[in-house]
């Protein structure tokens, strides 16, 4: 059995041999509109909190998506995970539901929620994590705009891997 912690030979008892985890990031890019909005405000309180993101109208924005998976590489394929697959995954759950729609609107997944860039992170989250089989999904960043972005970690890890 391979992983973590697991005596390799030649190592001596009591040594611990640990495999580096290899971190694997593939990066989208899509464009969807939104607005901030929160029906339980007035409209103006709505103004004063959201400022021009409460336009009735809505707002876009080219959305950059980097989903990092971590593992270790497959000693057949050198892979931490098929990037065919991850593509496909990404293709499917982000980019046929979101790409050139209105997040308020044609999301379902965002009913309910202001499609601030961090909720957007999150359910992005929710719906990658269970489709990624290999590996296992260590974290979404999305930017809104080249200075402004999320990232989503799981229960709350940090960077570092720390709660």
């Amino acid at each position: 059995m391979e992983g973590p912690g697991v005596l390799r030979p030649g190592s001596r008892i009591g040594e611990i041999k640990r495999i580096p985890m290899v971190l694997l990031t593939r990066k989208i890019e899509f464009a969807a509109s939104h607005i901030y909005h929160n029906p339980n405000f007035s409209a103006e309180e709505n103004r004063r909190i959201f400022g021009k993101c409460n336009n009735p109208h809505g707002h876009g924005h080219n959305y950059t998506l980097e989903v990092t998976v971590e593992g270790e590489p497959d000693p057949v394929t050198g892979m931490v995970l098929d990037l065919k697959e991850l593509k496909e995954i990404l293709e499917r759950e982000v980019m046929q539901r979101m790409d050139h729609r209105h997040l308020n609107y044609e999301v379902a997944e965002l009913a309910g929620r202001i499609p601030t860039c961090e909720n957007v992170a999150r359910v992005i989250w929710e719906l990658l994590e269970p489709k990624i089989t290999q590996g296992r999904l260590h974290r979404v960043r999305l930017y809104e705009s080249p200075d402004l972005f999320a990232d989503c970690y799981r229960n709350g890890a940090s960077a570092a891997g720390k709660p």
